[in-house]
């Protein structure tokens, strides 16, 4: 089973549970999230820690400004003497992709349009549908195509072998097993062929194929048919009528992604006021550039996302992953903030008795 089949499958397992494909990404999101909360509050320390470091780093740069060689050497020797990773805030960005990349894989793909692609959630009509999208009515006997689309067959068919029917044959090769014959022609049939070596059965079983039934997934408007394939020679042929289909702009997705822009911008909003918190003595041109690094990079993240066609579905899991980190965010520096205060706390208390000892032994 392949990351993807995984992913589906998980999801299939939790909607089980809720009742919900929709709560099922937000369950899934919830175990990712705490799956690595540990390396997300490492790397909050990581930037703290980082935060307070940056005046005697900045005093070893201007030491050694001069001698890149030297600067490097002593800035490992610095690192290594507080206990600093300076590569520790990446592991859980670098985690993170794989996550999001493996779900958008996931909601775009056949498997899911076919079993819960027109799942409703909430004020989501289809957790498959991008911004903007072909809408497609699914096992009407048409498929609503245009020129350019691309169909997937199931990853298993129903075949009819003499009086013997065989359910759930595997189709082997499945991203090229099913082809157009000619041109996509909106309006007019759409021919389909699938070669019989595609089907995992013996050779005694294939020769006495007749027919088979298989799920065909047109991938841009995500409209699912079952199409009956006859027997032609060494092939599987079909002929199914066709509609022609337009984009239409998506407003439930449009909400999606201001309620992205919004926990993402109040998210940096947060992370860029604990660290003008904790970077008074950062130089002035490094607090403009994380200043308009905080600014511009969520509007190029939004602006990508309004480019990209994106699932409902990750969107959902983009906005609870956003709320999670924000709750994350507070909870982490409240606790710094009173292991700082803790510590300031100690350091005043030894400080007063030391004082005392020594009043003690001058007064002897």
């Amino acid at each position: 089973m392949d990351f993807i089949s995984l992913t589906i499958h998980l999801l299939k397992i939790l909607a089980s549970f809720c009742g919900s494909y929709g709560v099922a990404i937000i369950l899934l999101t919830l175990i990712m999230r705490a799956a690595i909360w540990p390396l997300n509050v490492s790397q909050q320390r990581n930037m703290r820690a980082m935060q307070a470091l940056q005046p005697k780093l900045k005093a070893l740069q201007d030491r050694y400004k001069n001698n890149p060689q030297m600067l490097q050497q002593k800035m490992m020797e610095f690192y290594k003497e507080h206990k600093f990773n300076p590569m520790g805030g990446c592991l859980p960005l670098l985690i993170q992709m794989p996550i999001f990349i493996l779900l958008y894989s996931s909601l775009m793909s056949p498997q899911f349009i076919r079993i819960a692609g027109d799942s409703n959630f909430l004020f989501i009509k289809r957790l498959d549908t991008t911004l903007w999208a072909n809408a497609g009515i699914s096992n009407d006997g048409t498929m609503g195509v245009s020129k350019y689309d691309v169909f997937m067959p199931g990853k298993v068919a129903r075949v009819f072998v003499g009086d013997e029917v065989i359910d759930n044959v595997k189709i082997s090769n499945q991203k090229k097993a099913l082809q157009v014959q000619g041109e996509i022609q909106p309006g007019e049939n759409l021919d389909l062929k699938i070669s019989l070596d595609n089907l995992d059965l013996p050779f005694s079983k294939l020769a006495n194929v007749t027919k088979a039934e298989v799920t065909v997934t047109d991938s841009n408007t995500r409209e699912n048919e079952v199409v009956t394939f006859n027997r032609a020679d060494n092939l599987l042929v079909a002929s199914i009528p066709t509609i022609e289909t337009k984009k239409s702009f998506h407003w439930d997705i449009l909400t999606l992604i201001v309620l992205f822009a919004v926990t993402m911008l109040i998210s940096q909003k947060l992370m860029m006021a604990t660290t003008s918190a904790n970077s008074k003595d950062m130089d002035s041109t490094q607090q403009a550039l994380q200043k308009s690094m905080g600014t511009f990079m969520p509007l190029m993240i939004i602006a990508t996302f309004v480019i990209i066609p994106i699932p409902a579905g990750v969107f959902i899991y983009l906005i609870v992953s956003n709320i999670v980190q924000l709750a994350q965010t507070v909870i982490v520096n409240k606790q710094i903030d009173r292991e700082e205060l803790l510590k300031r706390t100690f350091a005043t208390d030894v400080d007063v008795a030391n004082a005392k000892n020594v009043t003690k032994d001058t007064d002897k």
